[in-house]
């Protein structure tokens, strides 16, 4: 019911965030992958809370523990069951939402829908949902190394107007951590850090957007017609919370263009591969990967629950003002950044499953 997601690579996502804890289990996933938690908690330790002084102060460790599907050290081809468990959780900050609809955020519609919610930090529609997917996209991730070497790596390209300079295709993992923003681009990081602070002292948030850049992509990724690669790639990473636009390529920005402008023309480059001599198709053309680099940007709404007040309702409609306490980013985009990432490598690792089972089956 909406919290699976894949096709043969396939994961399914627990919890909630003032719960005991939240997971997920991963199936299909190949035998004999070399994994240990070790290597989880590395992608986990970048989307936890807490990690500095421009995301929220709930202090997490967000330890990652393998309950399943890994045997000395590898995956066994069972399902693979990982678990987090929450030590921070202070549901008292939420008092005040138990009747009270926090503005742009999922209160009202999970009641609309359900009849019933979890109030204690919006349950399931809180972003700590997303521990799992980054758990399991670290396992995605390792499997499309080991294939092709293939790298999935996500930045903060803009915070609200302040817009970064980034070569994707030079882009360093280690740029990226070079600073608690997340912007490779160093002059634009202390920007936006400043930024960032700023409007948290005021008790207000802002948005921005993730650029990902994935590098040594293999042809032939990519199902027409419903399940074409960028179509898998947008559900995916429009499910993560706080998103609210989408591109690849040249995005929006080509409907400016003519076609003789917007073509990536062909070429046989000296190994005899054929490429496209420019990349405004972001990696994908009929819906299949091309072998050129997939970029896609991802836009993140600010925080919808902030200290400022604001007008609201209650359960009962009555009209009412609300500000907000607990404890919240005042810029979701340096934790999103791993989200990004672990859902490509997800949709990824998931269509180099089912191209392998149609396409290279006889072969």
């Amino acid at each position: 019911m909406g919290n699976t997601f894949g096709h043969l690579f396939r994961i399914t996502t627990y919890g909630e965030s003032h719960g005991g804890g939240v997971g997920v289990i991963i199936d299909g996933c190949p035998p004999l992958v070399e994994i240990s938690a070790a290597e989880i908690q590395v992608e986990l330790d970048r989307r936890r809370p807490g990690q500095s002084k421009i995301t929220t102060p709930r202090k997490e460790t967000d330890t990652c523990e393998i309950l399943s599907g890994v045997f000395e050290g590898k995956t066994t081809g069972t399902p693979i069951s990982i678990l987090v468990r929450n030590q921070d959780a202070r549901s008292q900050d939420y008092s005040e939402m138990v009747q009270t609809y926090r503005p742009s955020h999922a209160d009202a519609t999970y009641d609309a829908k359900y009849g019933i919610r979890n109030w204690q930090g919006g349950g399931r529609s809180s972003a700590r949902e997303t521990i799992g997917r980054v758990a399991a996209g670290a396992i995605a991730k390792k499997i499309l190394q080991i294939y092709n070497n293939v790298e999935v790596i996500g930045y903060v390209k803009r915070i609200q107007d302040i817009e970064a300079t980034v070569d994707s295709n030079t882009v360093t993992l280690a740029d990226v951590e070079s600073n608690i923003v997340r912007c490779p681009d160093l002059s634009c990081a202390d920007l936006m850090i400043d930024r960032i602070e700023a409007i948290g002292r005021e008790g207000d948030s802002i948005g921005g957007v993730v650029e990902c850049v994935v590098r040594n992509v293999p042809k032939g990724l990519g199902v027409p017609v419903f399940d074409r690669l960028e179509a898998d790639i947008a559900k995916g990473v429009m499910s993560l919370p706080a998103t609210k636009g989408f591109e690849i390529g040249s995005g929006f920005a080509g409907t400016l263009m003519t076609g003789s402008e917007h073509n990536d023309e062909f070429y046989t480059d000296e190994d005899g591969e054929i490429r496209t001599r420019t990349n405004r198709s972001g990696g994908t053309q009929g819906g299949i990967s091309n072998g050129e680099n997939i970029i896609i940007r991802v836009a993140f709404k600010p925080t919808a629950t902030i200290r400022k007040e604001q007008n609201t309702v209650t359960q009962a409609g009555a009209e009412t003002t609300l500000a907000a306490k607990g404890r919240h980013d005042p810029c979701v985009l340096p934790r999103a950044v791993p989200m990004v990432e672990a859902m490509v490598a997800l949709v990824l690792c998931d269509h180099l499953l089912r191209y392998y089972g149609q396409c290279k089956v006889l072969s």
